[in-house]
């Protein structure tokens, strides 16, 4: 017969455990201790506290602040699982010195740090420029779209609302009257001795009620915002300042987290949170806000100037290039149509069937029209329009020519088409940077310059949201989505001060 050990769960056992001797240097939560302790400045948090005579002791900030940095470096964003891991995870035991704060006081903490978090990430980014861990040559900028604590569900315009507003009222009036018929059924049945269970809609109405009337309580306080080219923009019921982002992985509300990386050792300088989706003015306010780091570091005002600057097609916009252009910036911003040009890139495919092109059309001045090879008429339908840096005026035939004609396979380019329109340049825009962008761009030393970027910026977004594991923010508002932004890039640049020469914090 097997001999096993034996074994009591009733017995005692006592662990003496060294708090000081859990934070092993080299360690990253070494480095989040040595660093609040020593370097971070933590007095602006003290005015929020008004107990100096009266009132319960505080938890210390620092204590707090540890708590938050290491939860979020094991991606760890929720307060009620951080409350959980001082309670059980010896690492964070020993870093709160064995204090237990419950969730709200961590979610209260963190989304309370409005102002503070400026001046703490500017704490850590000198710890870097004093272990020469910046460069300050060359940056990438880039940025990921998240998810945030909003519904897709209630965004839309003011149409859109009021449909959704009457579609809630006509099925609680349903409701109401279902459940009145239901009613006066279950009485007659009770007069005759039965009690059948009741088929209580209460909750359900009670449920719509409370959308409708946050619905006519939002739309009596609509301001339509609009977009580049006067569009109504979508808004947004449960966190107004969220935006609509598009990815690859899919359409949902949330926030688009930027960040700008300097090259020597992938170290953030700057990072902020928009609620907007597009790319094409985000360069202006994340060099604003890396200058204003770099002055509080010692800095002049001149610090990013004639350095280089490298971002993606997303960021290519007269907007950018003009804040590029200002900042006396070496920026490589190509746009969408480059790999196109690239001769490395270029893929050998069969020559197509010639098609036929505007010189294939005769132009009538006389009635500013075109004649195609199959002599039916292209008449204006736009006089000026903008592609890029080019204006076009567009000239189209009637889809009835179109669909019986012989000449359609060499005419049209797809198929599908349903009939040919001819855009006839008629000038560029002044002072053309995208032209001059794209020159520069399309030479060697500008592809082989751009093609840094995705060793300096991809690396932060990958131990960003893969090691650290932010896949989505658990807060609402600009101003909160942005702590918990600045709190990740926090622990980035922290984890780069870790695998440095840490010997000045022994």
């Amino acid at each position: 017969m097997a001999k096993y050990k034996s074994y009591d769960y009733s017995q005692t056992v006592l662990l003496p455990v060294s708090l000081e001797e859990q934070l092993i240097p080299g360690t990253l939560e070494f480095t989040i201790h040595t660093l609040v302790e020593r370097r971070m400045d933590t007095r602006a948090l003290d005015e929020r506290y008004s107990n100096d005579e009266t009132g319960r002791k505080a938890y210390d900030p620092k204590i707090l602040l540890k708590i938050v940095l290491l939860g979020y470096s094991r991606g760890i964003v929720s307060s009620r699982k951080l409350e959980r891991a001082c309670r059980e995870n010896v690492l964070f035991m020993a870093l709160s010195c064995w204090q237990q704060p419950d969730h709200s006081t961590i979610a209260t903490f963190v989304s309370s740090m409005k102002e503070e978090i400026t001046s703490l990430f500017q704490d850590i980014l000198l710890v870097c420029d004093e272990m020469n861990l910046l460069g300050g040559t060359a940056f990438a900028l880039d940025g990921c779209k998240l998810p945030s604590n909003a519904s897709a569900d209630w965004s839309g315009r003011r149409a859109d609302f009021e449909r959704k507003k009457a579609k809630l009222r006509e099925r609680l009036t349903d409701l109401i009257e279902e459940q009145q018929v239901t009613d006066r059924r279950e009485c007659k049945k009770a007069s005759k001795g039965r009690f059948p269970g009741g088929g209580n809609k209460g909750n359900q109405i009670e449920k719509l009620e409370r959308h409708a009337e946050r619905i006519e309580k939002w739309l009596e306080n609509y301001v339509p915002r609009t977009g580049t080219v006067g569009q109504e923009l979508k808004q947004n019921i449960t966190d107004d300042e969220s935006a609509i982002l598009v990815t690859s992985h899919g359409t949902y509300q949330g926030y688009n987290g930027q960040a700008l990386v300097d090259s020597k050792q992938q170290v953030i300088v700057h990072a902020e949170a928009f609620g907007r989706g597009q790319d094409s003015e985000h360069v202006s306010p994340m060099i604003r806000g890396a200058k204003e780091n770099m002055a509080k570091l010692g800095h002049g005002e001149d610090y990013f100037r004639n350095t280089v600057l490298t971002a993606d097609a997303e960021y290519h916009s007269p907007a950018n290039l003009k804040a590029c252009d200002e900042e006396g910036l070496d920026a490589y911003i190509p746009d969408r149509r480059f790999r196109r040009r690239d001769p490395r890139l270029r893929v050998k495919r069969p020559t197509p069937k010639k098609k036929y092109t505007l010189e294939d059309f005769d132009f009538h001045e006389e009635s500013d029209e075109y004649i195609c090879p199959a002599g039916k008429r292209l008449r204006r339908i736009v006089k000026r329009a903008r592609s890029g840096e080019t204006y076009y005026r567009r000239y189209s035939a009637d889809t009835e020519d179109c669909k019986r004609c012989a000449l359609r396979s060499r005419c049209l380019k797809h198929p599908t088409a349903l009939n040919r329109s001819l855009g006839v340049p008629v000038g560029i825009t002044s002072n053309n940077l995208s032209k001059r962008m794209a020159e520069k761009i399309d030479t060697e030393r500008g592809r082989k310059t751009y093609y840094t970027r995705m060793g300096i910026a991809e690396p932060v977004f990958a131990n960003i949201r893969t090691h650290k594991g932010l896949d989505r923010f658990t807060l609402r508002s600009k101003a909160k989505v942005n702590i918990q932004w600045v709190l990740y890039c926090m622990v980035h640049n922290i984890g780069k001060i870790c695998n440095t020469d840490f010997a000045w914090a022994t």
